[in-house]
């Protein structure tokens, strides 16, 4: 474990982000295994089918998962601040909304599957597969945002290797699994879905054996099951609207998507290989941004006040850093992207893929930003502003893409997502100055 209320801010961020960073990189090969398995065995149609879903699963999963968030930041405070009681009353109440909401959400999710799918105009020719493939992934909803509160429980104690080690596990086993469901046992698009749903099974099994045997701060007694109101109120107060926040977020992809899905598979072909890019681009600035809100939760409990602003200072730099990098190495070998997940000869769909790369590649360090400053203001406790943020995603892209097809066509369309990161960085700098300046006068009167 990492104690991040000790040491040089950026060198323990930094530290404790490249596990993060490995286990972000891992995750996304769940999406790209089944992105270029898919692909490269099933054809452009299945590929595109399962692009389709991308927005809708992250409508639903993305709440369950934000919610997981929001509660590890509590168990990070209170484990800054060596309450041990009150971080294993806060592993309990967390593990308890988690399993509820999951359910509920599972349940909803696996019912309206379908006629979400039809609301979105999905293509025709995409709709049998999309669905089949939205069926494995909500069936096994429930596994996947447990593993996701687990492991956000272990960072949030500073241990962010053991999630590392569960999700290589998992990951290795998907790649098998692929293989199997997919090329040996012929099952499709559905066969991805579960090959992915029991590898993280897996990934939640390993997780709980390891927290019995090797992490006491998690162990609860009967004590701890008691479910205070007050205490459940102040979780759900952060927890939930933290869900609310990426559901927001995942809206305006949604619009997005329908959109993009009125102009063909092609198109949609495009949308999926840049959704799959940006993921790449981003993983850094995820982990970097996730360390920032577990580093700030660790140190404001701490009541390391001017820590906290130098080490976000340096890790915007750092991140900025990244995006531009990456958006210079995006353009330079655009084909090799693209032709990870369909044939060179699919010479439009390419074309494509540039201009998207292009559009959204030069804001990049725009979007790194953006995680940085908001995982700050949520490791403070503010989950209200990351949630206003999200609305102001949810506007931009929802407006510029209904313009845009309306005006400028495609390429106004494939500007919506910068365009979004544009409206929420503005609704965050208000609050980001608020914060330092509190934190300022906080760290000259202790």
């Amino acid at each position: 474990m990492i104690d991040l209320t000790k040491g040089k801010p950026i060198k323990v961020i930094l530290l404790f982000t490249l596990p993060l960073l490995l286990g972000n990189i891992f995750q996304l090969l769940y999406n790209l295994i089944d992105a270029i398995i898919v692909g490269q065995t099933l054809g452009k149609e299945a590929f595109a089918a399962v692009g389709a879903t991308s927005a809708l699963n992250f409508l639903i999963m993305g709440f369950a998962i934000g919610i997981t968030s929001g509660f590890a930041i509590i168990i990070s405070q209170r484990f800054g601040a060596d309450d041990e009681e009150g971080v294993k009353n806060s592993f309990v109440i967390g593990l308890f909304l988690t399993l509820a909401t999951s359910i509920i959400l599972s349940l909803i999710a696996f019912t309206f599957a379908r006629p979400l799918l039809e609301i979105m105009q999905t293509p025709k020719e995409l709709l049998a597969d999309a669905h089949q493939f939205l069926k494995a992934i909500f069936g096994g909803m429930i596994f996947t945002v447990l593993f996701n509160y687990l492991s956000n429980v272990m960072r949030a104690i500073g241990d962010s290797r053991t999630p590392l080690i569960a999700l290589i596990i998992s990951t290795v086993l998907n790649v098998g699994l692929e293989f199997l469901f997919i090329l040996g046992l012929h099952a499709g698009v559905f066969g991805a879905g579960i090959a992915t749903v029991i590898a993280q099974t897996f990934s939640v099994v390993f997780l709980v054996v390891y927290i019995k045997f090797k992490v006491p701060v998690l162990h609860f007694g009967k004590k701890n099951l008691k479910l205070d109101k007050k205490e459940m109120k102040r979780h759900s107060a952060l927890g939930y609207p933290m869900g609310f926040q990426s559901s927001i977020i995942a809206i305006g992809s949604l619009t997005m998507q329908i959109v993009l899905n009125k102009l063909g598979s092609d198109v949609v072909a495009m949308q999926a290989i840049g959704r799959q890019i940006d993921q790449i681009a981003m993983q850094p600035m995820i982990s970097l941004g996730l360390a920032v809100t577990t580093f700030a939760a660790q140190n404001y409990g701490a009541k390391k006040y001017k820590r906290m602003l130098i080490g976000l200072k340096h890790a915007v730099i750092v991140d900025v850093i990244w995006g531009i990098t990456f958006c210079c190495l995006l353009l330079t070998c655009n084909k090799f992207f693209s032709g990870l997940f369909v044939s060179p000869k699919e010479t439009h769909i390419m074309a494509l893929a540039f201009d998207y790369y292009l559009i959204n590649g030069v804001l990049y360090w725009v979007l790194a930003i953006l995680f940085i400053v908001r995982g700050f203001i949520q490791g403070c406790g503010n989950s209200l502003v990351p949630t206003l943020a999200g609305i102001a995603e949810l506007v931009m892209r929802a407006g510029v893409s209904v313009l845009g097809l309306m005006t400028f066509g495609l390429t106004a369309v494939i500007f919506a997502s910068p365009a979004a990161w544009i409206g929420s960085v503005m609704i965050l700098i208000p609050s980001y100055l608020k914060i330092t300046k509190d934190l300022k006068n906080k760290e000259k009167a202790s």
